[in-house]
């Protein structure tokens, strides 16, 4: 007893405090699972409200101690001839901050979906999966060890993928998830052969022993492939197309908090790994610039409102990866947490647009929603401009101080310039919606004074709309206590970010009043000449088609070089035998062998002659 007394009292109180707590939110979240099944989604609110509360208390501990020494607490489960799994937990920054917004949004999201889900025969199960992909979530966030890592990434895949396949009877969801599927294994397969390398390799998988050994190259770019492909980068984003077949809910929880959420947060947890690998870092910065540019600009061509707001996700994936090129993981985990509360609201707001619409999704066919939908209008346009990077508003924190990092370190010039372009294009789409969704003129056939928002829907989006205005300085003052108050840069560059977002700004007014966005494209109209299915034919089906025909010739090669093998070894010798045994008898040179047909013969012919006479 004095043992354990004596090593409770060297944990830190800040630490000690994160771990009692997220075990007790942990209950929390488990405990709807006890109960009666009869009211399991109030319950669901109730316990996910819950462990919130409880999270916070870590984060007011942070506020008043700090946390920056992280704690693990070993506990030895498995043991093989080559190394010795021990499950670690690590509670520190990243782990106390990011649990409360997880359960902040979840619940939210939760809390809306029974209005949205309640004609569907399913809807119990969404509370279900929402609560165990928290749970998943919360194990992957405090794994302090490769082996719990390993498991949360496979269980977040999974779980992602059930939700993905909502509607499981339809078969544009049964595709969608079957795209996903195979996107995501890629990465999954290399995180897979990167774990069990080192596992071999090394003589423990806790990442602190990792960390001050380290590994070699190819093991990290192989989790940084791992994480590029969760996290929807380029040549892995197009399966986020098919995955609106899900119900808005699902959307919410994917973008916002689960499964593209997992691949940056690796590469955050184990960026001591990748901070002095030049190679791997200029991956994550080229691979993160160009998918940003490239989604963000097919967001402002697209006319499907979940899509855009889908396209728009990788975009910020994308800026994130930036960052963690520059070595700059705190200032990427601080976009990774305020685009939770922006990505989530955007996708409810879309929800109760589309399902007052009776399911249309065409913005082209949307309008006038601004007094139909007044809260739903207010939190899209909070949520667009916080998107875009307006001032004092969550995103805008994050924004100007990557494009204040990037221009003052010594970075690609075209990946600086391709972050600039991707937020050009984010205020432009941004725009776009707002402007499409809820100004001008109703253009729909559903009447709009049968349009509803209850309170059931106003609280959701005002908590996530409160939380979008309230968390970005607060996260921002958190993460960057020691932030400089004057000006390092140049004004020119110190403005650019908020310059460029201007421009972006004015330049979709003067193109909304001048070409109409809202309307359909007239058959001139340059944007019918832009189709962005030109863009992946020649960069995704070509080289599928190069490694699918190769890999087609490698495995025929395969199949038939086995095939002759097993036969001509095995079965081709022993079917042959039987027929060479018969013809062995007939070659012998003995004259019985001669007579025997030709007496054979004589007899059928004598029995011939006797029938006929």
């Amino acid at each position: 007893m004095t043992h354990h007394a004596q090593a409770f009292s060297n944990i830190p109180l800040p630490e000690l405090v994160a771990g009692t707590f997220t075990f007790l939110a942990v209950l929390s979240l488990l405990s709807p699972f006890f109960r009666r099944w009869v009211n399991f989604d109030e319950n669901a609110t109730f316990a996910v409200k819950t462990a919130f509360y409880l999270s916070l208390v870590p984060l007011l501990v942070l506020i008043i101690f700090g946390a920056d020494t992280v704690i693990s607490s070993p506990n030895p489960w498995l043991n093989t001839f080559y190394s010795s799994f021990t499950h670690w937990t690590t509670f520190d920054l990243y782990q106390i901050i990011f649990l409360p917004v997880a359960l902040f949004v979840s619940g939210s999201i939760l809390h809306f979906s029974p209005w949205h889900l309640h004609e569907n025969p399913k809807m119990l199960m969404f509370p279900t999966h929402l609560l165990i992909s928290l749970l998943i979530m919360i194990s992957l966030i405090s794994a302090g060890n490769l082996t719990p890592l390993f498991l949360s990434w496979e269980g977040i895949s999974m779980m992602s993928l059930l939700l993905i396949g909502w509607y499981n009877t339809q078969n544009q969801a049964s595709i969608a998830t079957f795209m996903a599927a195979n996107y995501n294994r890629i990465g999954d397969i290399t995180l897979t052969v990167a774990f069990v390398w080192l596992i071999k390799s090394s003589v423990s998988s806790n990442l602190g022993h990792l960390f001050s050994h380290g590994v070699s190259t190819p093991i990290i770019i192989s989790f940084v492939i791992g994480a590029v492909s969760k996290s929807t980068q380029f040549k892995s984003y197009p399966w986020m197309f098919s995955a609106k077949e899900g119900p808005t809910p699902v959307s919410a929880l994917l973008h916002s908090t689960t499964m593209v959420m997992a691949g940056v947060f690796l590469l955050i947890r184990l960026h001591p790994l990748l901070s002095n690998n030049p190679l791997a870092l200029t991956v994550c910065l080229c691979l993160g610039a160009f998918t940003s540019a490239f989604t963000a600009w097919s967001a402002t061509t697209q006319s499907d409102i979940k899509k855009i707001i889908a396209l728009s996700t990788p975009s910020q994936l994308g800026l994130m990866l930036v960052i963690i090129g520059i070595n700059l993981p705190n200032l990427a985990f601080f976009l990774m947490c305020t685009h939770a509360f922006f990505k989530a609201m955007l996708f409810l707001c879309s929800g109760v647009v589309t399902r007052n619409l009776k399911d249309a999704e065409d913005i082209r066919h949307m309008g006038g929603l601004l007094k139909s939908l007044p809260v739903t209008s207010a939190c899209m346009t909070l949520g667009s401009l916080a998107l875009m990077g307006t001032p004092f508003l969550i995103a805008f924190y994050s924004k100007d101080t990557i494009i204040e990092a990037m221009t003052s370190s010594y970075i690609n010039s075209a990946a600086l310039l391709l972050t600039l372009a991707a937020t050009s294009c984010s205020a432009l789409y941004s725009l776009r919606l707002i402007y499409s969704t809820l100004l001008r003129w109703p253009r729909t056939t559903v009447p709009v004074h049968s349009f509803e928002e209850p309170q059931v829907v106003k609280t959701p989006l005002l908590q996530l709309a409160l939380g979008a205005i309230v968390s970005g300085p607060l996260l921002f003052w958190m993460l960057f206590p020691n932030f400089p108050k004057e000006a390092t840069l140049p004004e020119h560059l110190k403005w650019a970010a908020l310059l460029i977002t201007l421009i972006s700004f004015f330049l979709g007014l003067l193109v909304a009043w001048r070409y109409h966005w809202s309307h359909p494209p007239e058959d001139d109209s340059p944007y019918k000449e832009f189709d962005p299915a030109r863009m992946e034919r020649p960069i995704h089906q070509k080289v599928l088609i190069i490694v699918l025909n190769s890999a087609w010739q490698i495995i025929s090669y395969a199949i038939e070089h086995a095939l002759w093998k097993w036969a001509g070894l095995y079965k081709l010798p022993s079917a042959q035998l039987r027929p060479i045994k018969v013809l062995y008898m007939t070659h012998k040179g003995l004259i019985q062998l001669h007579l025997f047909p030709f007496f054979l013969v004589l007899n059928q012919v004598c029995a011939a002659l006797f029938m006929v006479l």
